[in-house]
This record gives structure tokens, C-alpha cells and sequence, in this order.
């Protein structure tokens, strides 16, 4: 499964005009499954992301976690991570898990993510969302976890 986490001030998701998921400061996640993932990966993507340390402590340094700070967590899809662009310039998604794969994989992150952590909010799987964000830092990390070969 693939990730890239952003730390936020604040980041919201609008579908249709509408507000669907919001948080403070924290993480906003776009999460994409791919090929032959499992709720093993997803499992593992979420643990790094909690323990994931890229907030400050008191001296400054990013030596903090999401859970040791009590920040917000928004998961939002977003198979387009898994785009290859290796064969030309229009990207190639075939690394994409199939929809009812990636949408299976992805709610099994956010029931986890909720059981797990206080004040995980969402996006609307295969809905067109709008995201909006302020970047703290600006922090943007990439995550992958590759299922076993």
C-alpha cells in the first residue's frame, strides 16, 4: 500500500459542496491500494503512519508521533499514487488495485485507524473530492509498504 502523509494545520474534504471530513492539526493521509495487497499491508501502513515521528518535541525536533501529540487524522483514497509514467506521459494505473479491492482495503484502514486513534475523519472512496489543506512545515512524507515477494 502506498501513502503520502502531509502534516496539516488543518485539511478538509468537500464532495458536492459539502463538508465530509475535516480535521485540525494532524495528518492528512491519501492512501492508495495496490496489486496484490492485503489487510496485512494495511495494517502495517497504518502502525507506521501512528508511530511515524514528524511532530516537534519541546526542543523543536520532529521526535513526536500523531498518537503522542493527539492530532487529527484524515484518510483520504486516491488510486492515482499508483500511477506509472514510465511508458509516455499519460500515466498508466494498472498498479491500482481494482475498485471493490481498493475500497475493501481502504475501509479496512479506516476501521482500524479508528480504533486505533481518536479523531480520524474521511474522504468519500471514488468520489470526486475536493481537498484542502495548509501544509505545517511544509512536511510531506511518502510511505509504502510492499506486499511480501
Amino acid at each position: 500500500m502506498l501513502a503520502v502523509v502531509q502534516r496539516v494545520s488543518e485539511a478538509r474534504v468537500v464532495v458536492d459542496g459539502d463538508t465530509v471530513g475535516e480535521i485540525g492539526p494532524g495528518l492528512l493521509a491519501l492512501v492508495c491500494a495496490e496489486r496484490g495487497d492485503t489487510p496485512a499491508e494495511a495494517d502495517k501502513l497504518l502502525t507506521k503512519l501512528l508511530k511515524l515521528r514528524i511532530f516537534a518535541d519541546d526542543a523543536g525536533k520532529m521526535n513526536r508521533s500523531l498518537q503522542d501529540v493527539g492530532g487529527g487524522l484524515l484518510v483520504v483514497s486516491q488510486f492515482t499514487l499508483a500511477a506509472d509514467t514510465s511508458g509516455g506521459n499519460r500515466p498508466s494505473f494498472t498498479n491500482a488495485a481494482d475498485p471493490r479491492t481498493g475500497e475493501a482495503l481502504y475501509e479496512h484502514f479506516v476501521a482500524r485507524a479508528r480504533a486505533s486513534h481518536a479523531g480520524v475523519q474521511t474522504g468519500r472512496f471514488g468520489a470526486d473530492m475536493k481537498v484542502r489543506l495548509i501544509n505545517d512545515g511544509p512536511v510531506t512524507i511518502p510511505l509504502r509498504i510492499a506486499p511480501p515477494a
